[in-house]
């Protein structure tokens, strides 16, 4: 089974090669890019690719823009740092994904799914996907969240948000004026409901706010620490896995 990787992140590519070879030693890696142009060089010239595992932000655009310009109906197993609504999208078009960082039981179940359906899987329309995409980046966000104060109510705007967190003993709002307060939803609830032009997941424990950031240093194992207002008392470091997202994030 010859299988193309297009994959821009190094780490990320040698991790995935790594699994592969481990979960399915049968697959036969022909080609590996990390770049549109590259990758529809390397489909025009190599007719035996049976299988595409392809990320979809590259530096130079989406992989989306690769299946436009070269006629294919090979199957394709997405890797994604898309949320769950995005996930949600290519369930509904068919196509299958990994989410990043990719767990090796995923991978397996893919690669099984793959499998089963090798020789029957429908063409996929990478338009109507990459509009579905689209769609959803562009979804209406909340404008405010909802916390409770002893008995009472109150309505935080999400300008005035610098961050939520979690702890042991729960999901917590941080204001920009140093203000805690306990909100009843997890992270991940909350990820989906924010605009994420303003807000970025950095770690299963923090969300922060692009405004709030006083200070961003690089950090140990080629993650980075980031100083904000009111969590001088923790360790606000972002996930090595989400490095490189966080800083396109930051533009």
């Amino acid at each position: 089974m010859n299988v193309l990787i297009i994959e821009d992140e190094p780490r990320a590519a040698a991790r995935l090669v790594r699994l592969i070879k481990k979960i399915a030693p049968e697959f036969s890696i022909v080609g590996m890019t990390d770049s549109i142009q590259a990758s529809i060089e390397q489909l025009k010239q190599q007719e035996n690719i049976q299988l595409i595992f392809s990320d979809i932000e590259l530096g130079d655009g989406t992989s989306f823009e690769i299946f436009r310009k070269v006629e294919s109906d090979i199957p394709i197993i997405f890797t994604t740092a898309y949320n769950q609504y995005a996930i949600e999208a290519f369930k509904v078009n068919g196509v299958d994904y990994l989410l990043k960082p990719i767990d090796e039981q995923d991978l397996a179940q893919a690669i099984q799914k793959f499998k089963r359906n090798f020789g029957s899987a429908p063409v996929m329309d990478m338009t109507m996907i990459a509009q579905a995409i689209e769609n959803l980046q562009s979804k209406k966000s909340k404008t405010r969240f909802l916390v409770k104060v002893g008995e009472k109510l109150k309505s935080i705007p999400s300008m005035e948000i610098a961050a939520f967190y979690s702890m042991a003993k729960g999901t917590f709002l941080l204001t920009k004026n140093g203000r805690n307060y306990s909100i009843d939803r997890p992270l991940d609830a909350l990820v989906e409901e924010l605009d994420d032009a303003h807000f970025f997941k950095i770690s299963r424990k923090h969300i922060v706010a692009l405004d709030a950031l006083d200070e961003i240093l690089v950090h140990s194992n080629s993650r980075l620490l980031l100083k904000i207002k009111g969590l001088e008392s923790q360790e606000v470091v972002v996930a090595r896995e989400k490095v490189k997202q966080f800083k396109a994030w930051l533009g």
